[in-house]
């Protein structure tokens, strides 16, 4: 009995020798190390690392993301580990959208909240990565956030609704830091709020806000989050609608360097026949990219898609056109979500377009979960990215063989 207690305190003391000689995390260096700088100087080394992965990542390849893709689908909603993409492709997007909304609209928050970070942990295991936006209802007059009754000037430092916002935020954070891993780090989120802020329907839109008091809206968010409630784990993405042409019309209300992470662009217009068109896009996403290169951020077509897909090769023959080209670089794309046979924007079995999407799939530069590598864990090397491509060419071969020969 005395010999396996010395045993156990000889093994406990080894422990503590080797847990005191871990160099403890240094954000602020280890940001240095890979040459990158997130809006949080104090990030989490899981959220610096996806930051800087997705950053290498973009410079070759594009993940593709659905919003809610694991919540519901056509004829479904709730099932475990499903959705409509895995159900065409075999495997769940690499990218899955949420809302924050579900904060304030869920009529059950607490099992809410429970389900979305059970989805949120599992997407990271996966190594796919989150993204949220904020459907904020107005919190002036406690409408939806379709009403745009004059909120922003009332929710800013100085304003009689800035409690009120500050408490809302409160949710926000309380979220963020008790979604963790299996081990109790905090899960790295990309938080995409007020986004398609140049267009009239939200409440933050551009005629009910100067581009002063959305500025400073922004600040206030980030500033909040990050020192006041010591939110580490969050990536920051600003994200207009399509309404710019040119790189001021695009920064017209860009809060700083300091405030932003990632740069994106919503974009559905322009894919419908009214629209400026496929190269209208294209020449856009050059902006987003060329801005992004320029202030070491990461870049992305946050949101996309034309609803019900009406055209069966709309994926390739529209979509990654107006992308596939060397000279933009994006982290992500994102289509929007799958509510009915009409409301939808990714196929599901049966989908006219569901045999093209494969072909999307199987394009050099898209990723889905399979190709996934380890982005919070590992700093991704050439090689690394090499190996995903050779992954890829076998895919594609496989596939290839696996086709009927007319």
């Amino acid at each position: 009995m005395k010999q396996t207690a010395n045993c156990l305190f000889k093994i406990l003391f080894v422990v503590v020798i080797m847990q005191a000689c871990v160099p403890e995390y240094n954000s602020v260096e280890f940001q240095k190390k890979l040459d990158v700088r997130l809006t949080d100087s104090l990030a989490t080394k899981e959220t610096v690392l996806l930051f800087r992965n997705l950053k290498m990542l973009s410079e070759s390849k594009v993940i593709f993301g659905q919003h809610d893709a694991l919540d519901y689908g056509i004829d479904w909603r709730g099932d475990e580990d499903r959705s409509d993409v895995k159900s065409v492709i075999g495997s769940h997007p690499a990218l899955i959208g949420s809302d924050f909304g579900f904060l304030e609209w869920d009529k059950n928050p607490s099992l809410s909240i429970e389900n979305r970070k059970t989805k949120l942990r599992d997407t990271y295991e996966r190594n796919g990565v989150t993204t949220f936006c904020w459907h904020y209802g107005n919190p002036v007059t406690g409408g939806n956030f379709y009403d745009t009754t004059v909120a922003v000037r009332k929710i800013i430092p100085g304003g009689g609704f800035y409690l009120k916002y500050l408490s809302d935020l409160d949710k926000i954070a309380d979220f963020a830091k008790q979604a963790v891993d299996l081990t109790g780090k905090p899960i790295p989120i990309i938080f995409r709020p007020f986004h398609e802020f140049d267009g009239e329907w939200f409440w933050w839109g551009k005629p009910h806000c100067t581009p002063d008091e959305f500025k400073e809206l922004w600040r206030t968010t980030v500033t909040y989050l990050s020192d006041k409630r010591g939110v580490k784990n969050f990536i920051y993405a600003f994200s207009p609608d399509r309404k710019f042409k040119t790189l001021e019309q695009f920064l017209e209300r860009y809060p700083g360097d300091e405030f932003v992470d990632l740069v994106g662009m919503d974009n559905y217009w322009d894919f419908t026949p009214d629209g400026d068109g496929l190269q209208a896009v294209t020449n856009k996403l050059k902006i987003v990219s060329d801005f992004a290169l320029e202030k070491s951020k990461l870049a992305a077509l946050t949101e996309t898609g034309l609803e019900s897909i009406p055209d069966d090769k709309w994926w390739t023959d529209r979509l990654y056109n107006t992308f596939n080209r060397d000279s933009i670089k994006i982290a992500f794309v994102m289509v929007w979500r799958n509510n009915d046979k009409k409301h939808h924007y990714a196929p599901y079995p049966g989908h006219p377009s569901a045999e093209n999407f494969v072909e999307f799939y199987h394009k050099d530069k898209m990723l889905f979960t399979p190709h996934m590598p380890k982005i919070y864990s590992e700093v991704l090397t050439d090689e690394m990215i090499l190996s995903l491509e050779l992954q890829k060419k076998i895919e594609l071969i496989k596939y290839i063989g696996s086709r009927p020969v007319l």
